[in-house]
C-alpha cells in the first residue's frame, strides 16, 4: 500500500492539540519538503543531531512503540530489544505506521499519535530539538526534557554513531 495524500491539517492540528493538552511549548517552523534528514537540518538552520527522528517500530506481541533517535545516530536493535527483554522487533510498513499512529511516514511524532503508544528517547537527546509536526514540510521545536517528561519516555542507550 503507498503512502496516504496530505490530511488536510488535521495530523499537525492534532499534534497542536495534544502539545497544548500536556502542556508542551512548541514552535512550528515551515521548512519545506526535504529529500533527507540533512536537507531537513539544513533547512531547519541545526546540526543533524538535533533533528529527532520518531521510529514506530512493533513489539512481537502485536503493539508499538516509539523510538526517538538523534539524527546522526541509528537504532540500535540489540540494545533496544536487550531493553526490552524481546527477541525480536520490526519496523511496519507505511501503511501499518499509519494505522498505529495516524501520522505519514516524515511526520510522525509520538505527540498526537492516535494511539499513545510507549516511547523510548535515546539518552544522547538534549537541549532544543526538531522533531515532526504532523504534516510534511513542518517541523516542530521543543525542549527535549519537556518533551521527555510530558511523553513519560523511558530514557536509555538505543542508538549507535551512523
Amino acid at each position: 500500500m503507498t503512502e496516504r495524500a496530505d490530511d488536510g491539517g488535521r495530523g499537525h492540528a492534532r499534534f497542536l492539540d495534544d502539545a497544548a493538552a500536556r502542556g508542551l511549548r512548541v514552535e512550528v517552523a515551515e521548512r519545506g519538503r526535504a529529500k533527507s534528514l540533512e536537507e531537513a537540518a539544513a533547512n531547519l538552520g541545526i546540526e543533524p543531531r538535533a533533528v529527532v527522528k520518531s521510529l514506530v517500530v512493533r513489539h512481537p506481541d502485536g503493539t508499538f512503540l516509539f523510538a526517538l533517535i538523534p539524527g546522526d545516530r541509528q537504532i540500535s536493535w540489540p540494545k533496544l530489544r536487550k531493553l526490552l527483554g524481546v527477541n525480536r522487533l520490526s519496523m511496519p510498513a507505511a501503511d501499518v505506521a499509519f494505522d498505529a499512529t495516524g501520522y505519514e511516514r516524515g511526520t510522525i511524532t509520538p505527540v498526537g499519535s492516535t494511539t499513545p503508544w510507549p516511547v523510548y528517547a535515546d539518552a544522547t537527546i538534549t537541549g532544543r530539538i526538531s522533531l515532526g509536526a504532523g504534516e510534511h514540510g513542518r517541523s516542530a521545536f521543543v525542549d527535549s526534557g519537556e518533551l521527555l517528561r510530558s511523553l513519560g519516555a523511558t530514557v536509555a542507550d538505543i542508538s549507535d554513531p551512523l
